[in-house]
């Protein structure tokens, strides 16, 4: 225990000179959760609605066909709502294989993208990436829900796990960047 006070003094003494209010006050980050199995579509419902509720400023989802039993459901939608309305920077990037086009004007989440159309902004796969079958929602760089096969509800679910939705996001990140923004959002509000 000695040697544990000693190490934290040190490090204290060698980094840059800080406030002490900031030293007393300093909260230790989150600690780690395990990953959560998800075996079934409540598991995923559940998931994505903490995942989706824990966003501060960005919520990226990579979906086949914009999944309707889990992102078309009122829960899940209400949670989008609050999120983008209650904050002026909020983001949701969607990146799907199917175009709007042959969702059909049926999806409830897809018309509120077009009235959230500053907010929600969604993608289809450029073709370089249309062989990925996964599924995943990452909350920020913090909580993701992924399942390695998109048309089974078997998968994993992470609410703190920084090192795992950094790795998902920056593969996101690398698919939006190739992929061009869906043509219909855009004629739909000119």
């Amino acid at each position: 225990m000695v040697a544990r006070e000693q190490l934290d003094l040190e490090a204290l003494l060698s980094s840059p000179p800080m406030p002490v209010s900031a030293v007393l006050h300093r909260a230790p980050p989150p600690p780690v959760e395990a990953l959560s199995l998800l075996t079934s579509l409540e598991d995923v419902r559940l998931a994505a609605r903490r995942t989706a509720a824990s966003a501060q400023r960005l919520m990226s989802i990579y979906t086949a066909d914009l999944e309707p039993e889990v992102y078309d459901h009122p829960a899940f939608m209400d949670i989008v709502k609050r999120f983008v309305l209650g904050r002026s920077f909020a983001k949701v990037r969607v990146l799907t294989h199917e175009h709007l086009r042959l969702i059909g004007n049926t999806n409830r989440f897809v018309a509120m993208s077009r009235r959230l159309n500053s907010y929600i902004e969604i993608r289809v796969v450029a073709p370089a990436f249309q062989h990925r079958r996964s599924a995943m929602l990452i909350a920020d760089d913090r909580a993701i829900v992924y399942r390695t096969r998109a048309a089974s509800w078997e998968g994993v679910a992470g609410f703190n796990q920084p090192p795992v939705a950094r790795l998902h996001l920056q593969e996101f990140d690398e698919m939006w960047v190739a992929s061009a923004p869906e043509q219909e959002l855009r004629v739909a509000h000119r």
